[in-house]
């Protein structure tokens, strides 16, 4: 049967969800038939590619709650934007009544996952594993419910601990070295004499076991995870299940137009942020991609989202205000609107004004010491030698006086006003 279907919003959870409603003449369209429309009609703004959508469909007219996987590898502790794409992609599942699955990566972390990894990872202590996930938990649960009727919280240790050696080697034997050889990172290492180590095969098969341990009906990834969540749909069916349907998500350019975000490459917004520094970094993108981060970033109408393209692409004042209208509309869905308004007359009278932020962090100073220590301080994620260029650079202020001496003896008095960098200022406490 093939229905037309028009399209109303449905508000859940303050999040629009342009779920399709049938015409007066399809009424008789029942909660089985629709609820797969509704879902994978509110999923496709932002949504590349779904391998497994009839398994999808079938699992969702059931009218039951699906179990959503969400794994996570808890050797970085940090998310941006980029990821929260998944999350609020989880986040309208879990309105319309959906389970996510957080699972703790804490037995797999300890192998390291090779996606995109040209070497092997590290192996990281079991406290580090730890803090880590509890990091990852807190920023995620700013974005997803965490109460327990729409999240279950698991640890993949459960199972590895105490997986017998022989049950290994039966989920092993049903799959080949030439599938594991078929994956870009481990051709492009074999073609270039880069060592593979035997543990880091094993991270695919591991990964996909997590499916079957879970139950899991869907998956949402990045492209980057497509091989792992596919190896669990064949693991699933070798043990019985229905296997997962994988979406993967849609991914951007970085803030400089680059690649896509990365804490390394300085060119994300992090979801631990706070507001004024989501609105700093959001007006640093260039202006083509205005209108592609309004779509997979917010929640503004497709209509909106071309409008803002529309206006950066005139560039000057227009794009500018492009700019603040996306920067608020992204921190207010993070932060709420007031917050995004306080950031946004926050930016606009610093930055065309000359102001200073209102409210600055304090940094307690004892005694003199040199600039490059005071800015090492006041900016502890910048190393010594990235601080060293910010100063030379003239990016380092003390109440509006540029400073270029790294070296040179700094003596502040209490309230002074340390800026380092464009967006960065600290007010200076002297304590005896």
């Amino acid at each position: 049967m093939v229905l037309t279907l028009s399209v109303f919003h449905l508000s859940v959870g303050g999040v629009l969800l342009g779920v399709r409603r049938p015409r007066d003449s399809e009424t008789n369209m029942t909660r089985q038939q629709a609820e797969p429309v509704a879902v994978l009609h509110a999923l496709e703004r932002t949504t590349d590619e779904v391998f497994g959508r009839d398994d999808l469909v079938a699992r969702l007219a059931t009218g039951g709650p699906i179990r959503i996987k969400f794994g996570v590898d808890c050797t970085a502790p940090d998310l941006h934007l980029g990821h929260a794409v998944n999350l609020w992609m989880m986040r309208r599942l879990q309105d319309l009544g959906h389970v996510v699955v957080f699972l703790i990566g804490d037995a797999t972390t300890r192998i390291g996952d090779p996606s995109g990894r040209s070497t092997t990872r590290p192996v990281l202590p079991s406290v580090e594993i730890e803090r880590n996930a509890e990091a990852l938990l807190e920023q995620v649960g700013t974005v997803l419910r965490t109460d327990s009727s729409a999240m279950e919280i698991r640890r993949n240790s459960e199972w590895f601990a105490t997986l017998p050696i022989t049950d290994l080697l039966a989920e092993l034997a049903h799959v080949t070295v030439g599938q594991l050889l078929a994956r870009d990172m481990f051709a492009e290492r074999m073609r270039e004499g880069r060592p593979i180590a035997g543990h880091e095969f094993l991270y695919p098969v591991l990964q996909g076991y997590d499916s079957v341990m879970v139950e899991s009906d869907l998956t949402i990834v990045g492209s980057d995870q497509l091989f792992n969540e596919m190896m669990g749909r064949q693991i699933q069916a070798r043990h019985g299940q229905r296997p997962q349907t994988v979406i993967t998500s849609t991914i951007t350019a970085g803030l400089d137009g680059g690649p896509k975000q990365s804490k390394s490459l300085n060119n994300y917004v992090g979801l631990t942020h706070p507001p004024r520094e989501k609105f700093g970094r959001l007006m640093t993108l260039v202006d083509d991609q205005v209108g592609e981060w309004a779509t997979v970033y917010t929640d503004l109408s497709p209509a909106t989202c071309a409008a803002l393209a529309l206006r950066a692409g005139r560039a000057g004042s227009d794009a500018r205000d492009a700019k603040l209208d996306l920067a608020e509309a992204i921190v207010a869905r993070h932060h709420g609107a007031e917050k995004a308004r306080r950031a946004r007359d926050e930016f606009v009278a610093v930055f065309s004004h000359g102001g200073v932020p209102a409210a600055l962090p304090e940094l307690a100073v004892i005694e003199p010491l040199p600039l490059l220590d005071l800015v090492v301080r006041a900016r502890p994620e910048l190393s010594r030698s990235a601080a060293r260029r910010l100063v030379d650079e003239g990016g380092v202020r003390l109440n509006g006086a540029q400073l270029r001496e790294p070296t040179a003896e700094v003596d502040p008095t209490d309230g002074d006003v340390l800026q380092a960098g464009r967006r960065r200022w600290t007010r200076i406490r002297r304590v005896s």
